[in-house]
């Protein structure tokens, strides 16, 4: 019977392993325009206008708010491993410029080279002035308020109420 109990605790070890390897791998993710290549290449400048680049490629992901109306196609790949945020890492934004007639101009492809990264610093915010200690904030006022200091020509200060 030893051999059985054994076995039972080599079972329940390898299930926990296998268990524990899967929490690990990492969740793939789409997000934006799905990306069809042939569709791509057949938008040519000079021969297509805005109607056609719609029929073809399908209604942008946004259009520019200023100067020209440019058409923007996002398409983003992440992959987020357990208990982190999603990261990048394919990433297409396809650009199609119009002339003011809406005939294609050109079409600009960027990748993974317009992502950034910001690290804030998440427990203080960067201001002007001076860096006072707890201390300071707390007295750092003594001696300035109540002083009856007197506005220009030695009179009364002039409050709201003129007093």
């Amino acid at each position: 019977m030893p051999f059985a109990g054994s076995k039972l605790r080599m079972a329940v070890l390898g299930t926990g392993l296998v268990l524990a390897l899967g929490a690990c791998t990492s969740i793939r993710d789409h997000r934006g325009y799905i990306v069809d290549q042939a569709l791509l290449d057949s938008v040519q400048p000079g021969i297509d206008n805005q109607e056609s680049v719609e029929r073809t490629l399908g209604r942008p992901t946004f259009v520019s708010e200023f100067g020209r109306k440019d058409w923007y196609y996002v398409s983003q790949n992440t992959r987020q491993a357990a208990f982190s945020r999603p990261r990048a890492n394919e990433q297409l934004i396809l650009r199609v410029r119009f002339d003011d007639k809406g005939n294609v101009l050109a079409i600009d492809k960027a990748g993974l080279e317009k992502v950034v990264q910001l690290d804030p610093d998440g427990k203080k915010t960067p201001t002007l002035g001076k860096d006072r200690s707890f201390i300071e904030d707390l007295f750092g006022n003594i001696g300035t308020v109540g002083t009856g200091a007197r506005g220009p020509g030695g009179g009364a200060g002039g409050g709201p109420n003129g007093s």
